[in-house]
C-alpha cells in the first residue's frame, strides 16, 4: 500500500524529517526561505498532507490547487497564515504547535527588553567600531528596569510567562486582554487589569503578546504612540502587524518613545522604510522560538499533527479549533 503524500514547504529539524519519513512519502523544500507561490500550488497537487509555516498562505486558491488534501499542520502557533473556515467545509483538518515555545518567546522578550533598555547593540557596535576611548559617565545611557512598571498586551500562555520574569525585578505588572485572567493567576504574578490607554500612559515598558486578528492589527499606532511615555519602550514577539510600523518609525525618529525592542514585522522579512537606520530600535530576524530544544519540539509537533489525521485517523491534540482559547 503506497504512502500519503506530504509536501514540507521549508527546510526542518531532522527529527521532524525522520518522522515523517517514516509515515510519508515526502516532497520536500529544503530551503531556508519561503517556497515560491507557484511552486507551491505546483506541488500541493497530488498531496494528502502539507507541512507549513506562516509565510504559507493556506487559502481557497491553494485548496482548490489541492483538492486531495487532508491535513495542514503549521510550524508555528499562530494560523493566521490558514483560512481555517475553508479548511473546515472541505473536511482539512488544521493544527499547531501550542504551548511548546511559551519560555524560549519568554526569555527572548526579556532579551530584547534588556538590551533596548541598556543600548546593548549600540553599545557593542561602539565597540567593534573603536570608538571606545574609556568610560565616561555621560555614554550611552540606558533606562532602569527594576521597579519599574511592565505593561503586557495579551495575558495569555506568553504574557503571563513574561509577567512570571517581571517579579525578579520587582516591577509593578499591569496587563490588557479581551479577558480578565482568573484572580489567582492576578495574584500569583502580582498583575493588575487596566484599559489599554491607561496600560500605555503608565507603562515604562510595553510588551506585546496578544494574538493577531482583524481587532488587532495596528493596534498599536500613531494615537498608541501618543500616549505612551517619551521614556518608553515597546516590545514585540507576538506577530508583526500588530504595530503599524511606519508610526513606530515616526515615533522613534521623532523620540516620541524612547526604544523599541522587535522581533516580528509588518511586512516580513522586509522592515518598514527609516526603520533600520533607527539606532534606538533592537531588530532581531525573528528569533523568538530560536532554541535548539523549542525547534525540534515544534518540528515533532507539527509532525505529529499530520500522523494524526492521515495515518491514525484521530483528532489531533494539537488541531487548532480544539485548544482553549
Amino acid at each position: 500500500m503506497s504512502k500519503p503524500k506530504v509536501l514540507v514547504t521549508r527546510r526542518v529539524p531532522q527529527e521532524c524529517l525522520d518522522l515523517l519519513k517514516k509515515h510519508f512519502e515526502l516532497e520536500h523544500y529544503d530551503k531556508g526561505t519561503a517556497i515560491p507561490r507557484k511552486r507551491l500550488l505546483k506541488s500541493v497537487k497530488d498531496k494528502d498532507g502539507l507541512l507549513c509555516l506562516l509565510t504559507d498562505r493556506i487559502d481557497s486558491e491553494l485548496l482548490a490547487a489541492g483538492p486531495g488534501l487532508k491535513a495542514v499542520s503549521t510550524f508555528s502557533v499562530g494560523y493566521d497564515h490558514i483560512d481555517v473556515p475553508a479548511c473546515k467545509a472541505r473536511g482539512v483538518s488544521v493544527t499547531n504547535t501550542p504551548g511548546v515555545l511559551t519560555e524560549s518567546t519568554a526569555d527572548f522578550t526579556w532579551a530584547l527588553l534588556m538590551a533596548a533598555a541598556r543600548r546593548v547593540v549600540e553599545g557593542d557596535a561602539y565597540m567593534r567600531g573603536g570608538r571606545y576611548k574609556g568610560w565616561d559617565p555621560l555614554m550611552l545611557l540606558g533606562t532602569d528596569v527594576f521597579g519599574q512598571t511592565l505593561g503586557i498586551i495579551g495575558f495569555g500562555r506568553i504574557g503571563q510567562a513574561v509577567a512570571k520574569r517581571a517579579g525578579g525585578f520587582s516591577m509593578r505588572v499591569l496587563y490588557y486582554d479581551t479577558r480578565r485572567a482568573a484572580p489567582e493567576a492576578e495574584t500569583a504574578l502580582n498583575a493588575k487589569f487596566v484599559p489599554l490607554d491607561e496600560l500605555l500612559r503608565e507603562s515604562d515598558y510595553v510588551s506585546v503578546h496578544t494574538v493577531l486578528d482583524e481587532g488587532t492589527r495596528h493596534l498599536l499606532d500613531d494615537r498608541a504612540f501618543g500616549l505612551m511615555k517619551r521614556s518608553a519602550c515597546l516590545i514585540n514577539a507576538a506577530r508583526g502587524p500588530i504595530v503599524d510600523e511606519k508610526a513606530l518609525v515616526r515615533a522613534l525618529k521623532s523620540d516620541r518613545i524612547r526604544g523599541a525592542g522587535l522581533d516580528v514585522y509588518e511586512w516580513e522579512p522586509k522592515m518598514a522604510p527609516g526603520l533600520a537606520s533607527c539606532k534606538n530600535a533592537v531588530l532581531a530576524p525573528h528569533l523568538a522560538s530560536a532554541t535548539l530544544e523549542t525547534r525540534r519540539k515544534m518540528g515533532m509537533m507539527a509532525a505529529s499533527g499530520l500522523v494524526d489525521a492521515l495515518i491514525c485517523g484521530a483528532r489531533s491534540p494539537y488541531a487548532v479549533d480544539e485548544q482553549p482559547a
